[in-house]
């Protein structure tokens, strides 16, 4: 009975309040880096939409271990996707202001990828090595520790540089 009373949730109230909030934060974030500051449009919208979503869709959430995230160190984080809400909890939860790679493909979503683009965050054609390869290429200096030129199959030792990632440059 209480499954079924949340999908009848879900459905008549969450889903439509989501879709509201979803668009206001594309908006917001599309105005905001348009106006300036893209750093900040392009991280705070969608970390606040995040933070709603879960609350609206009544998901306890516990972070635990952010102590040990040292504010002047780059880190890569990597969402496996074994859950439907991975993007929600990095974005809302892990405190951090990052890039996004996601699939080409997003792009074309409504609302969603007009945001994402003009936030900076990074698409990635998947269809082939190459183009994979060519992404890398063109958006190397939004990455953190990364090799002084792009990547080839020689590597050596020592070839990676120290460098703080700046989000939004």
């Amino acid at each position: 009975m209480i499954t079924l009373i949340y999908r009848i949730y879900q459905f008549c109230i969450a889903a439509p309040l989501l879709i509201i909030a979803t668009v206001i934060t594309a908006l917001v974030t599309v105005i905001g880096c348009t106006l300036g500051n893209a750093p900040f449009w392009g991280y705070y919208p969608g970390r606040c939409w995040s933070k709603f979503f879960c609350w609206i869709l009544l998901l306890p959430v516990e972070v635990r271990g952010l102590e040990n995230v040292d504010e002047t160190t780059s880190y890569v984080f990597v969402a496996n996707h074994q859950g439907s809400f991975d993007i929600f909890l990095i974005y809302g939860y892990l405190g951090r202001n990052f890039k996004w790679m996601m699939k080409k493909e997003l792009r074309k979503m409504p609302f969603i990828g007009m945001a994402c683009e003009a936030a900076k965050h990074i698409f990635v054609d998947h269809s082939g090595p190459k183009k994979i390869a060519q992404t890398i290429a063109a958006e190397w200096n939004l990455f953190s520790g990364v090799p002084r030129r792009p990547p080839h199959r020689d590597w050596q030792n020592g070839y990676f540089q120290e460098r703080r990632l700046y989000p939004g440059r």
